[in-house]
């Protein structure tokens, strides 16, 4: 599909990741528009369901940011999401999903470049993948 642009949702916690998507901003770097950002206090605070229904609606991948371990300003927020992502690839695989349409990511927020990065490198993944089956399934 040659012009397939891959949709990202993004669910990033609001004072590591969300801020360096801030940075990325205002420093002026490039990167794809695909993302639609969420902001969450925690990344420990993201049901799983968000990120299900999200894939469901049609979201061709799912991009989680959040603090690195160790720096969780919920003392381990960051140890949950890991858990419960962890968790919820193995129940996409097992509906049927790719696993690797959701991605946990650990960005503090002086590292405005690496959520660029990531952002770029994600829709390049999604790109080879091809758009999520759930996007031609006709809503009820």
């Amino acid at each position: 599909m040659a012009d397939f642009e891959p949709r990202i949702v993004a669910f990033l916690c609001n004072w590591c990741t969300y801020t360096a998507a801030d940075l990325a901003g205002t420093s002026r770097l490039q990167y794809p528009p695909n993302v639609r950002v969420i902001r969450l206090m925690c990344t420990g605070a993201l049901d799983p369901v968000y990120v299900s229904k999200a894939l469901l609606e049609g979201a061709d991948g799912v991009l989680i940011g959040g603090c690195h371990p160790g720096d969780c300003h919920y003392q381990s927020g960051n140890y949950k999401a890991r858990r419960r992502i962890a968790i919820l690839h193995t129940i996409l695989a097992g509906l049927g999903f790719d696993p690797q349409r959701v991605w946990l990511r650990w960005i503090s927020a002086s590292e405005g470049q690496r959520f660029a990065d990531t952002v770029t490198e994600m829709v390049e993944h999604l790109r080879r993948l091809g758009p999520n089956p759930m996007r031609e399934l006709p809503m009820s």
